[in-house]
């Protein structure tokens, strides 16, 4: 991302209201993304609540398309890598840890509620996407939240890690699993 030259804020500030204005909305028009961002920073309709409800409902639309494939692990695997992508996104535009592992909490969800059958499938993609999801947002508790919310977290995040070692698979990993969410002394 490109740095803003000392000369470019000059020609900023030069500029009336009207043209500030004119190229803003021209700006937001080429780009979803700071659009959301502007959105949520400037309107007080677009709260955290609503990015994550928002992104949840991407997320949840995913899943759906995946079921309709003819190779389910294969799609179920794509599907979970977008959704990987939504929930950055919706990082990106409020800058909010929490929500993030809010929707990484959600995908997990309904991954465990509705696809654990195919962990035991030929092929890895869903279970190792799935373990690395775990693993991640694991790590996003323990370095990015307030230990007083990590009691919050714990039953789920240890129950998604034990079923997640419960299978065979979980020992050709190549990265290191965590077998709970510590809690802090």
């Amino acid at each position: 991302m490109p740095v803003p030259s000392a000369d470019f804020k000059k020609a900023l500030k030069r500029l009336s209201d009207k043209e500030k204005e004119t190229l803003l909305l021209r700006a937001v028009r080429r780009d979803a993304e700071l659009y959301d961002t502007l959105s949520f920073e400037l309107t007080p309709e677009v709260t955290v609540e609503t990015v994550y409800e928002e992104a949840a409902d991407r997320i949840h639309e995913l899943f759906n398309v995946a079921v309709t494939g003819r190779l389910l692990n294969r799609s179920l695997t794509k599907a979970l890598q977008k959704a990987t992508k939504e929930v950055a996104r919706a990082r990106r535009v409020t800058k909010d840890k929490k929500l993030e592992v809010d929707l990484n909490l959600y995908t997990l969800r309904l991954i465990f509620d509705n696809y654990t059958g195919q962990f035991e499938s030929p092929y890895n993609g869903v279970y190792v996407g799935t373990a690395r999801l775990a693993a991640r947002t694991t790590q996003l508790i323990l370095n990015n939240l307030h230990e007083d919310l990590w009691l919050e977290y714990k039953a789920e995040l240890d129950d998604f890690l034990t079923q997640l070692h419960a299978r065979t698979k979980s020992r050709n990993l190549k990265f290191e699993l965590p077998r709970e969410l510590p809690l802090a002394d």
